[in-house]
């Protein structure tokens, strides 16, 4: 926790409502782990945090899992284009951590309608001291593709966080308002809130 770090009350607002965003979708998606404590006190550099803990250890995921947690990742944006009317540069680093998922999901794991193929391959550079580089071994009409595909994961995970919250609005709110209270619940407390 970083309390030294001093936050406008817009910005709490704002952080709360990211933060719920995102319990929301994942305490409302089948496929997500279960959520386990959202906070909106500092941690790093990040202004809240939403963790999920699995019931039991990954060690693979499919891709409805995969795909849940690009929606999840979406739930902070679409909150706050929805209640505070605005987007800040606070979701970033989910939009950075989705557009990664989904480029993995088409390039490494094959689970796109590019089909089981591997796209990019990696090599390290040891001299660099563990530095990977990326070796282009397609075309730029596959280049085409691969975007197409990532970009297409990436707005469904968009589009299904939408919809869940445009259909959860009360809960979203009652989420944030506890947070702003409290600043921090435990996933029982976010089950109850929605409910």
């Amino acid at each position: 926790e970083r309390k030294s770090m001093i936050i406008s009350d817009e910005e709490k607002r704002n952080t709360a409502y990211h933060e719920a965003g995102h319990a929301l979708v994942a305490a409302l998606i089948e496929e997500a782990d279960p959520v386990h404590k959202v906070t909106i006190i500092p941690r790093g550099m990040a202004l809240g945090l939403t963790m999920q803990l699995p019931l039991d250890d990954k060690h693979s995921y499919n891709r409805e899992y995969l795909n849940a947690q690009l929606a999840i990742l979406m739930g902070g944006r679409l909150a706050e284009e929805k209640f505070m009317k605005h987007i800040t540069t606070g979701a970033g680093n989910d939009i950075e951590r989705a557009t990664d998922l989904a480029r993995k999901m088409v390039c490494e794991w094959g689970m796109s309608e590019l089909g089981p193929m591997s796209f990019g391959q990696k090599d390290e550079q040891i001299f660099l001291g563990r530095e990977i580089n990326q070796h282009r071994d397609y075309s730029e009409a596959t280049a085409i593709r691969i975007d197409e595909q990532v970009q297409e994961i990436i707005t469904a995970g968009y589009n299904r966080a939408k919809q869940i919250i445009d259909d959860n609005l009360d809960a979203l709110k009652r989420i944030a308002e506890a947070l702003l209270e409290r600043e921090i619940l435990d996933g029982k407390e976010v089950t109850q809130l929605i409910q």
